[in-house]
């Protein structure tokens, strides 16, 4: 007779249900039927060195996949060390289950082992916080927590279980993973911003990683070329418009966002890197008329007056905005005369990069970084970044062609993210080259989970901006002091010897000529591989404090 199912068994099955294909994690006690059940489930289980890269693989996972992503954490610390994860998951709506461990119930209140009452450090940053009623319900609350962390606008939840119950045998939960009817967005509304854009002569639309997540890339595509409208990406809306496309007018953003008299954001928040909302207003012009479109009503913008918003499901929003705007005679024709000045200005902006993009000078300029890099990614490539000034180069000179294959932190700026976003862009994207951008600040956060990549198998080309200081502190403190503190990091630390000596592979690059020939040796090399290349303290990356 085959023996009865214990909880972790039914919490496992559940999950699978519901897409999770891989379970990270650090290994933990209370946790242990959990592991057992992903055996008994044949659910691949990856263990991090640091419990924070269990979630943050988590988070990509449903970032680059779309389907929800796991991690499983033990009590007390284990979950503890998990909490900037999850704060960067409800920042960037990423469906995430998050699983933890938690005294056994028979002993609550005695002071067993890592006793801690786990809920509620997560309910300002999850949908929901919550620990299961007991071994009856495990299936149901396993299934609660994935059905609302999938349900838009998407987010983290976290689950905890006493000890005991996740022991103790568990009844079999058959999971309805019914899809939930698309939210229709409203006629009228629709109807408005048709009217908004048929009276624009300057508008602008901005795509943002709920455009992704959503699955509305060849929605909002199709309307974007349908009226010929300018498109700047925000987050994993990059992509959606290939790099070299004529309505892709990135490095005209300046321009764009102050001369606008009409800004369309889809899919992204009005925050610090949108100007909290505010566009136009150039030499005394009023401000741009602002249309917010978004994945549920609690994403939709309160903090500043919009011309028109309207939620909903955004393939749905992308195709009736389309139909609205041909009832309301919006000529595709239209805005020619402005995409034509945005175009010219990329193309000079992109003609004056060719030089510092070719740079020799010595130490190196971050941007001869990238001026290699470009020469060497594929179409498919997935191209992650973690740190600050160095990163920026990145956002900035690096467009993707395909979508999908873009990850940073997002606006709660987390540094060390990227060994975590590595190891499941690897695994989400095995034919495809995975680049990992560290400033020399992050590499300190979770470098010692190349030890998970090399355990595992994942080959990453890591790439180090090492500057040796927190550029993004020092140079300012400079501005404000005249004098920095706390600033300094050490010239040309060696990190690439940190990655060999863990089992991959890695050198140090001090000249501008040295840093192609490292580059394709580090995709030819098959491991995970640091190409650690020392660059200018002095250069500072040029920033706005409204993110505009």
């Amino acid at each position: 007779m085959e023996s009865a199912k214990h909880a972790g068994d039914i919490a496992v099955a559940v999950s699978r249900a519901y897409g999770a294909e891989v379970m990270f994690t650090l290994s933990g006690g209370h946790v242990f039927p959990l592991y057992d059940g992903a055996v008994h489930e044949n659910m691949r289980i990856v263990d991090v060195r640091h419990e924070q890269s269990a979630v943050f693989a988590a988070e990509a996972t449903a970032r680059l996949t779309r389907q929800p992503g796991l991690a499983v954490l033990t009590a007390g610390p284990g979950i503890t060390n998990g909490v900037s994860g999850v704060a960067t998951a409800h920042f960037n709506g990423s469906p995430v289950v998050v699983m933890g461990g938690r005294a056994p119930q028979s002993r609550w209140g005695s002071g067993a082992l890592q006793e801690m009452d786990h809920p509620p450090l997560f309910e300002t940053i999850t949908k929901l916080a919550f620990t299961a009623g007991g071994a009856d319900s495990i299936g149901q609350d396993v299934e609660m927590a994935f059905r609302t962390a999938v349900a838009p606008h998407r987010g983290p939840v976290f689950l905890d279980f006493y000890m005991d119950h996740l022991f103790s045998p568990s009844p079999a939960h058959e999971a309805e993973t019914l899809t939930p009817s698309p939210l229709e967005p409203d006629s009228d509304a629709l109807a408005e911003i048709a009217r908004l854009i048929s009276e624009a002569e300057r508008p602008v639309l901005v795509l943002g990683s709920d455009v992704w997540m959503e699955r509305a890339e060849d929605a909002a595509r199709d309307f974007a070329e349908a009226y010929r409208l300018p498109v700047i990406p925000n987050g994993q809306g990059r992509g959606i418009l290939p790099a070299g496309h004529e309505l892709l007018v990135t490095r005209a953003r300046g321009m764009a966002f102050s001369q606008a008299d009409l800004v369309i954001v889809a899919g992204a928040p009005l925050d610090f890197r949108l100007g909290y909302g505010f566009f136009g207003g150039r030499d005394g012009a009023p401000l741009a008329k602002v249309v917010h479109l978004a994945d549920a009503p609690s994403q939709l913008a309160t903090h500043v007056g919009t011309a028109a918003s309207t939620a909903g499901d955004l393939s749905l929003l992308f195709w009736g905005l389309r139909s609205a705007c041909g009832e309301a005679g919006v000529s595709p024709k239209a805005y020619d005369p402005w995409l034509t000045r945005l175009t010219e200005a990329s193309a000079a902006a992109i003609a004056g990069d060719a030089e510092l993009l070719g740079s020799e000078a010595d130490p190196i300029h971050p941007m001869r970084i990238y001026g290699e890099l470009n020469r060497v990614l594929d179409d498919d490539a997935v191209v992650i970044g973690d740190g600050g000034d160095f990163v920026s180069y990145a956002g900035k000179y690096i467009e993707p062609r395909r979508p999908g294959c873009w990850l940073d932190p997002g606006p709660y700026g987390c540094l060390g993210t990227g060994l975590g976003y590595s190891i499941a862009a690897r695994l989400a994207r095995p034919s495809s080259q995975v680049v990992l951008l560290l400033g020399d600040g992050a590499a300190g956060f979770s470098l010692m989970d190349v030890d998970t990549l090399v355990r595992h198998r994942l080959p990453v080309v890591m790439i180090c901006g090492n500057n040796g200081i927190w550029g993004l502190e020092k140079h300012p403190m400079q501005m404000l002091y005249g004098y920095d503190v706390a600033a300094e990091l050490q010239p040309q630390c060696r990190y690439d010897q940190v990655v060999t000596a863990l089992g991959g592979g890695g050198e140090l690059v001090t000249s501008p000529a040295e840093i192609g020939p490292a580059l394709r040796r580090a995709f030819d090399s098959g491991v995970p591989y640091m190409v650690n290349i020392a660059t200018d303290p002095a250069i500072a990356y040029p920033r706005t404090t409204t993110g505009i």
